[in-house]
């Protein structure tokens, strides 16, 4: 029973290492999004009492528009970086970096996959082919694209809730759907968030070239010259 016991906790340890980058991502995911909810009620019963309207509870908090709109407005653009980043690296490069394909090199990720279709251990769309590979084979890409199409939307969706609310606020016309995605503020929302994570993105890549972290497979070896490409 001990043995048992200890192959079962083996087990369970092996399974969160195994997932553990994900796991702790998620993990810190969860935590500043509590963070932001917490501080974003505060931020909003403050300047509901500065219009002299009554508070409300986390539920009601969340029936608004702030949370919603803070939320989307931020994975609209981490999702539009990874999209362009993946498609960008399928043709662009940058020599020096663990970022980028090899200049003028045929890459494992150029093989076709239909060559592998009879491979035991290859993924069930390879092993379908036809149009199912054929999506398969984008559907990284094509992932992001699709988190960043409906992050967009909750942003343009919740920012509208906002919008409306400070137009009654000040005693406007209640407004349109189209009026706010057509405003600066929701184009300011969305450019001073988009700019950053390609600052970010861009720093990663040119970054890498010449600085190192050990242990890191975002890295180049310690030891590896400023000109390799590639990891």
């Amino acid at each position: 029973m001990f043995r048992e016991g200890s192959a079962g906790g083996a087990s369970a340890m092996t399974w969160f290492r195994d997932r553990a980058l994900t796991l702790t991502l998620m993990a810190m995911f969860l935590l500043f999004l509590a963070g932001q909810l917490i501080t974003g009620l505060a931020e909003y019963n403050s300047e509901q009492e500065q219009h002299g309207h009554a508070t409300v509870a986390m539920t009601g908090y969340l029936a608004t528009g702030h949370p919603w709109e803070a939320i989307f407005e931020n994975w609209e653009s981490e999702f539009l970086q990874m999209a362009v980043f993946v498609l960008l690296t399928t043709a662009l490069v940058q020599k020096g970096s663990p970022e980028s394909r090899r200049p003028g090199v045929r890459e494992p990720v150029d093989i076709d996959p239909r060559d592998f279709a009879n491979h035991p251990d290859a993924p069930w769309p390879v092993r379908r082919g036809g149009w199912v590979l054929r999506v398969y084979e984008h559907s990284l890409g094509l992932a992001f694209v699709l988190l960043f199409m409906a992050s967009w939307l909750g942003h343009a969706l919740g920012g509208y809730a906002e919008f409306a609310d400070d137009a009654a606020l000040h005693g406007q016309p209640h407004p349109a759907l189209g009026d706010y995605v057509s405003s600066s503020r929701f184009w300011f929302e969305s450019f001073q968030n988009w700019q950053s994570e390609f600052l970010a993105i861009a720093s990663m890549v040119w970054l890498a070239v010449y600085l190192r972290q050990r242990w890191s497979p975002e890295s180049k070896p310690v030891h590896a010259p400023h000109g390799e490409t590639g990891h």
